[in-house]
């Protein structure tokens, strides 16, 4: 039964819950700064709940919602940066993720030393890195930026970077996390062409987005979030409407 389930989809999520405990500083007595000393009162907050989602392999999924809503958690619960509180979630294939701009590099190392840095976080060998070396700088188009400490590179000379080494790598699934609005916009179509080409090529993404004419354009499948929960999820173009229409009326 396990066989059949990977050979029809790569990313399962059963039953997922995701709670993160929120730091209270309300202290405002004497009394209580002597009760409380020491110790720092929390409040649970979910940021996940009850998320239940099957990705079909070499298909498209858009996270689609408003700040807040748990996309990014999501993302970073299949990438494994976070683990679920409970719930289950199963992933077959090589992972490459784009989150946060400048998430897996070292500020005071070059471009150049952040690819093998970033590569190698995703698990790619020294050997394999060298041999996407050049496409990576190329795609990246930083120029002489490219040997310079990325302390001094601008949001979107971080995007290029990152989404460069992103998709040079052969993943099988590729994360990505709203970078796509960072940048200039012949460098934002550049990336769209090359997710497109990694469509053709079978590849499994899953993209999260505040826009749902990108989920329109991109995505098979699209899943809408709102205070952690799983709204709606449906044909992507079925769900981006329906957000839209929520959008307006907002």
């Amino acid at each position: 039964m396990a066989n059949e389930f990977f050979n029809a989809n790569v990313v399962e999520i059963k039953d997922l819950w995701k709670k993160f405990q929120v730091y209270q500083d309300k202290t405002i007595s004497l009394k209580e700064r002597i009760i409380f000393w020491g110790r720092q009162r929390t409040e649970g907050f979910w940021a996940l709940r009850n998320i239940n989602l099957s990705v079909p392999k070499g298909k498209t999924i858009g996270l689609i919602g408003r700040n807040g809503s748990g996309k990014s958690t999501l993302l970073k619960i299949i990438s494994r940066i976070l683990y679920p509180t409970q719930g289950e979630v199963k992933v077959r294939g090589k992972l490459s993720t784009l989150l946060e701009l400048g998430a897996g590099f070292h500020p005071d190392f070059t471009g150049r030393e952040n690819i093998f840095l970033n590569a190698s976080i995703l698990g790619f060998t020294r050997k394999e890195i060298k041999e996407k070396l050049n496409d990576i700088v190329e795609f990246a188009e930083l120029g002489d930026f490219i040997d310079n400490p990325v302390r001094n590179y601008s949001s979107g000379m971080y995007m290029r970077l990152g989404f460069a080494v992103a998709v040079h790598v052969d993943p099988d699934i590729l994360l990505i996390d709203e970078v796509l609005s960072v940048g200039d916009l012949a460098f934002q179509e550049k990336c769209l062409t090359r997710i497109q080409d990694m469509q053709k090529q079978g590849k499994t993404i899953i993209l999260v987005t505040h826009a749902p004419k990108q989920v329109e354009d991109l995505c098979d499948i699209a899943v809408w979030l709102d205070h952690g929960e799983a709204k709606l999820q449906g044909p992507a173009q079925e769900v981006a409407q329906a957000y839209k229409e929520f959008i307006s009326g907002a």
